[in-house]
């Protein structure tokens, strides 16, 4: 029997081909459902402002597919905690809502929050998203002093930003000191008893390392690279994939 999934699939980039034409296809809900099916513990998508990807009504319809035909699944939002985006997460409830500093212009996440700024209006925006009954993550570097931080504003996880970990796909030896960063945020937001996500160009490839040092990763939301394997293996394939990459199958 297979251990229970971490992989949350990110599916922005199947709205944003999709949004080249006035056309339903390829379907954000269709292969969402065919990575559930395949395995993934849920999906994640980051609407923007200008739905440039993801747009509000396909927030509407994942969430209505997961109550329906998949409710042991998850729903995460991913969004810089704006009036119009906190409206949202009241609505549609997803269960889980990731906090992230991110500039509307941004093509993505790219940073961690920094917890040395005024934080009012985030420790505002996690009372809300509890009150809805909904877990709250927030987008952190990897530095070891930051989970304190998220701990202290309210936070019941935090995703590590893996993107400079992922960037080093050419450098083993740079790839391995930063590694050695997402492990020290990830003990020390363990250690301050907090959830550990981790997501940003994350692959097949340097998942394993990462696993085996992290094995308490509860969720791993990937999207670009999952897409781009996808795109040689189908959706339902690179699940097994990066199910595999975690050691869970």
């Amino acid at each position: 029997m297979s251990a229970a999934s971490r992989l949350s699939v990110n599916v922005n980039a199947i709205a944003m081909l999709r949004n080249r034409r006035d056309l339903p296809w390829p379907s954000v809900t269709g292969l969402a459902a065919l990575a559930m099916e395949a395995g993934a513990k849920g999906i994640t998508v980051h609407p923007r402002p200008d739905e440039r990807h993801i747009r509000k009504t396909d927030v509407f319809d994942l969430a209505e597919l997961i109550e329906e035909r998949f409710p042991n699944k998850e729903l995460c939002l991913e969004g810089y905690p704006s009036p119009d985006f906190l409206k949202l997460v009241e609505e549609a409830r997803p269960e889980q809502v990731l906090f992230v500093p991110d500039d509307p212009t941004q093509n993505t996440s790219d940073h961690g929050w920094d917890f040395s700024k005024d934080t009012g209006n985030l420790e505002t925006a996690i009372a809300a998203a509890k009150e809805w009954a909904v877990t709250v993550s927030l987008f952190c570097d990897p530095d070891p002093d930051a989970p304190a931080h998220a701990a202290r504003l309210g936070a019941e996880r935090i995703e590590i930003y893996t993107g400079p970990y992922g960037a080093c796909h050419a450098s083993p030896d740079q790839a391995a000191r930063e590694l050695d960063k997402v492990v020290a945020a990830a003990e020390a937001a363990r250690d301050a008893g907090l959830g550990v996500n981790a997501g940003h160009d994350l692959t097949v490839e340097n998942i394993p390392p990462l696993i085996e040092r992290v094995p308490f990763i509860r969720e791993m939301s990937i999207g670009h690279g999952f897409t781009a394997d996808a795109l040689v293996y189908g959706f339902a394939e690179s699940v097994k994939r990066f199910r595999s990459a975690m050691g869970e199958l």
